[in-house]
């Protein structure tokens, strides 16, 4: 079964983006933080980002075979104008479902069912979520294996928390730690409790 893995550029405090969905400038001055010209595969824009985080975008892109996100960010991102820019299937967890297509799948009925609609979709490759509340439902689950932090030195202050409220869970790692600049990959694999044995 592929890997499930959440991931997202977040501030010093936590947030994925700031009050009133502000702060992208900031969260993503790293992709544009250096002088190698990045095309993500379906050629829907270009980044310029150091070498440390040109492998490892390049890494992470590679990696990936299907995507789980929510109807807000779908909608926000007025979905993305027909394909994620990874290039990979993506599934929409909404109460709304659209008709699918070649490109999403929209699922009603549960973090469950689009994660594993996604590891269908992926293979043997990964399958990363959206932060936020999708994240916090998958990790309740017992769904997610890594989590991918592109760590931005500047505090928001309030805005879009990297995890909704929720049950805590303690991480290993961090597994990497890629220095660049404006920003730090790190990454980290969740720690489940056992279950209790009757």
């Amino acid at each position: 079964m592929s890997k499930v893995y959440t991931g997202a550029s977040t501030s010093i405090d936590g947030y994925v983006s700031g009050p009133d969905f502000s702060g992208f400038d900031k969260l993503f001055a790293w992709y544009d933080a250096g002088d190698v010209a990045f095309t993500v595969p379906t050629g829907a824009m270009t980044v310029n980002l150091t070498p440390a985080s040109a492998a490892y975008f390049a890494g992470l892109i590679q990696t990936t075979g299907a995507l789980v996100v929510g109807r807000r960010l779908y909608d926000f991102t007025n979905g993305w104008d027909g394909q994620h820019p990874m290039g990979v299937h993506t599934v929409v967890l909404t109460h709304r479902p659209l008709e699918d297509n070649e490109h999403f799948t929209f699922v009603s009925g549960g973090i469950e069912e689009a994660v594993a609609v996604a590891q269908k979709h992926a293979g043997e490759k990964a399958v990363g979520l959206n932060s936020g509340e999708i994240a916090r439902q998958a990790i309740d689950a017992g769904l997610v294996d890594e989590i991918f932090l592109d760590l931005v030195p500047v505090i928001l202050g309030g805005g879009t928390p990297f995890f909704a409220p929720g049950k805590g869970y303690e991480l290993e790692g961090p597994l990497s730690v890629i220095e660049s600049a404006s920003v730090t990959h790190l990454r980290y694999k969740v720690k489940y409790e056992a279950p209790e044995s009757s």
